[in-house]
């Protein structure tokens, strides 16, 4: 805020503390922008889209790494350049996604369950019999997509011992460029952190599941687009997958008597990936830095559309 305060008048009015949720379209945007008087505009879920552009903006900043709030051609077209926040999530990303792989693998979730119903011994048996895992040290993990939070995922298997293999076509670092399904038939663990795109839109499939190991589990927490769900159901109720963890589903919500839910062995989160503290200082002091650069006549770090910049 000091930053910002450095060269402009401030109004601020998140999203995130508006109870109940409140998220601007592109009309009520552009009516609330007109009435204070706004040139720069930050936002991190609201649309900015139609007659936002009608209006004489200097910079949008989105506080994502992926603006797809924005509509970057309109900006474009206007003359406004967009600025975004990538990476801002990476560590709290590959965070949760090591304790989905530790809540699938050491059965956490169905175990505390059993505490809390008083089912310790349920079925004549002792935990020790029902939860048994195998250690994840010196087992092998395949990262999918070796972006920010795929790397901030793969330091982190490393240091609990995993072998990490990784495979993304445009990352020169992976271990597979190429081959996805070669690295998936060596993985006790697979974790998916490529972005959706054209290309990776059902990237993982019932071919791809079939490829990985026996008893291997499935972490998915960037975005459900990039997997096939009933396939991913097939391979889980056959066995063939131990089980799975996923922090995404389309639409943003998973139907209660959907098949996943009755399972287990899978642990279901609601998109709260990058739901940390660190995540919205992360955004906050990458877009207001841009913002100061912008304004300054400077080159911005991380635009979206350098070529309206003079």
């Amino acid at each position: 805020m000091e930053t910002l305060r450095s060269v402009a008048e401030v109004v601020y009015d998140p999203w995130i503390e508006q109870v109940p949720l409140r998220l601007y379209n592109g009309e009520k945007l552009a009516a609330r922008l007109a009435a204070e008087g706004a040139d720069v505009l930050i936002v991190e879920s609201d649309s900015v889209k139609g007659p936002v552009f009608d209006l004489p903006l200097k910079v949008i900043g989105s506080c994502r790494g992926d603006p797809n709030n924005v509509d970057i051609a309109a900006a474009t077209a206007a003359g406004i350049p967009v600025l975004r926040a990538p990476g801002r999530n990476a560590d709290a990303v590959a965070e949760l996604a090591m304790a989905m792989m530790f809540a699938v693998n050491r059965w956490i979730v169905p175990a505390d369950r059993d505490v809390r119903a008083g089912e310790v011994y349920s079925g004549g048996t002792i935990p020790y019999q029902r939860y048994r895992a195998w250690q994840l040290a010196g087992r092998t993990v395949g990262v999918v997509g070796l972006g920010a939070v795929g790397r901030a995922a793969a330091w982190r298997f490393a240091g609990l011992g995993m072998h990490v293999l990784s495979y993304d076509p445009y990352n020169p670092d992976a271990t597979h460029h190429d081959d996805l399904e070669a690295m998936l038939q060596e993985c006790d663990v697979v974790s998916v952190h490529a972005v959706v795109t054209p290309e990776t839109e059902g990237l993982v499939g019932a071919a791809q599941f079939a490829a990985m190991k026996p008893g291997a589990i499935y972490i998915n927490t960037a975005r459900a687009m990039l997997h096939d769900t009933d396939a991913l159901v097939s391979a889980l109720q056959s066995g063939h997958l131990a089980g799975a963890g996923l922090d995404h589903f389309t639409g943003e919500n998973l139907p209660i008597d959907h098949p996943l839910c009755s399972m287990s062995n899978v642990v279901l989160t609601p998109h709260i990936g990058g739901a940390t503290y660190d995540t919205e200082a992360n955004h906050s002091r990458l877009i207001a830095d841009d913002v100061v650069r912008v304004l300054r006549g400077e080159k911005p770090v991380n635009c979206v559309n350098p070529e309206v910049l003079r």
